[in-house]
């Protein structure tokens, strides 16, 4: 790659940096680049860099450098060129003195009118918790919006934000660490971006309620070794009669997150100790038609409980989730949530 991209640009990869090389790697990870997709995103980077070049974040890094960790996001989620080069100039419109203009002749109209999209949904601002409801939200965006991109590049904006929101006042930290929860992370699950709605929920939680989460991840950490040992023999039965009808798969436990933890605490006024369902286990596998075959041998190894059954291949949910549930007795009697989807569907879950 690193070989493409010099004989592409002309110059050594010295003179670029690494998250442009992260971008491309991510847009071709299977295919030689595209010599005017690669000129492409390499301009978006001087472009960029020299429309903020004055700019600092409160951290005191150069702001450019959000910019282009939404870029490098936008380009893990598989986005195509044009929503990542948007991704690069989001804050070109709102944050400089480049014009709508520009950017079309600099680049092309579609590009203008993403970044476009960003800035007035910027501009909305909610006064009160019924207005921050995720379909309202939805509806409002969309609207403003007219492209689903608009909001996935809004999404990766707001992620980064919050990762890096320490070093805004605690008065605004709580502000946008609360519109995340009541607003962004709904939406990212509404759109089936179940791993983003996941971190948003988290980092929402590490700013409201640190104390809450700092107790939780020391929990979860503490337990680790124990339940990484549980794991592995509860999976092995599974396995091996996997293994024995030639049947590929991938096999791990997966801790459920902080905040989802937390709001079971609370609506259900348990302790931490008192949870059962900390972690669950997910089998992933290659052929849709497999999922079935490998619910019926979970169940002749552990027995199932029939009413925590629930087959959304084939009645999928409204954001497109698409799974097998079913939870077990294990041989101690303790039960756990077992997922059962392809590769495919596993991916679509995670990112959306």
């Amino acid at each position: 790659m690193l070989s493409n991209i010099k004989s592409i640009l002309g110059f050594d990869s010295k003179e670029y940096p690494k998250q442009f090389e992260k971008i491309i790697n991510n847009l071709y990870p299977d295919s030689n680049p595209d010599e005017e997709i690669v000129k492409k995103v390499h301009k978006a980077f001087e472009f960029g860099s020299i429309a903020h070049s004055e700019q600092l974040r409160s951290s005191g890094e150069p702001y450019f450098i959000h910019c282009v960790s939404v870029g490098v996001k936008l380009s893990e989620w598989c986005l195509d060129s044009d929503t990542i080069i948007a991704g690069i100039l989001h804050d070109t419109l709102e944050d400089t003195d480049v014009s709508i203009k520009i950017l079309e002749s600099e680049f092309n109209p579609e590009i203008a009118k993403l970044v476009e999209g960003v800035s007035k949904l910027s501009g909305i601002r909610f006064r009160s918790r019924e207005q921050k409801q995720a379909e309202n939200f939805m509806k409002m965006f969309l609207s403003v919006a007219n492209d689903i991109r608009v909001i996935i590049i809004k999404f990766a904006d707001r992620l980064h934000n919050m990762k890096t929101i320490e070093h805004l006042p605690r008065i605004k930290q709580r502000r946008i660490a609360k519109e995340t929860r009541d607003v962004f992370a709904p939406l990212a699950h509404r759109l089936g971006m179940y791993e983003l709605k996941i971190e948003l929920e988290d980092l929402s939680l590490k700013v409201i309620n640190k104390s809450v989460y700092d107790n939780l991840k020391k929990k979860i950490d503490t337990t680790r070794k124990q339940r990484d040992k549980y794991i592995e023999k509860f999976s092995s039965p599974i396995l091996q009669t996997l293994d024995e009808y030639s049947i590929e798969s991938k096999v791990y436990g997966r801790a459920k997150h902080y905040y989802s933890i937390y709001n079971k605490m609370i609506s259900q006024n348990l302790d931490f100790e008192q949870l059962y369902d900390l972690f669950a286990i997910r089998i992933i596998i290659n052929k849709i038609e497999d999922c079935y075959a490998v619910l019926g041998i979970v169940h002749q190894i552990y027995k199932p409980i029939q009413d925590r059954f629930k087959d959304y291949i084939a009645t999928p949910k409204s954001n497109g989730y698409q799974s097998i549930h079913t939870t077990v007795f294990s041989s101690k009697g303790e039960m756990m949530e077992i997922q059962i989807r392809t590769k495919t569907l596993d991916e679509l879950a995670e990112i959306g």
